[in-house]
């Protein structure tokens, strides 16, 4: 109950990143503040 406002509980969204891309990697968030589901949406940050 309240998992979210208390940030706790299953992650279940993730990114996997093989090795060619493991150099481009510059950030990952967890945005939070974005309501909707029960789910945060994820990002990652790569460069070109």
């Amino acid at each position: 109950m309240r998992a979210r406002e208390r940030n706790v509980g299953w992650r279940l969204d993730y990114f996997f990143v093989g090795e060619e891309l493991r150099d481009r990697l510059r950030a990952a968030r967890i945005h939070s503040a974005v309501l909707g589901s029960d789910h945060c949406p994820v990002e990652l940050e790569l460069s070109v």
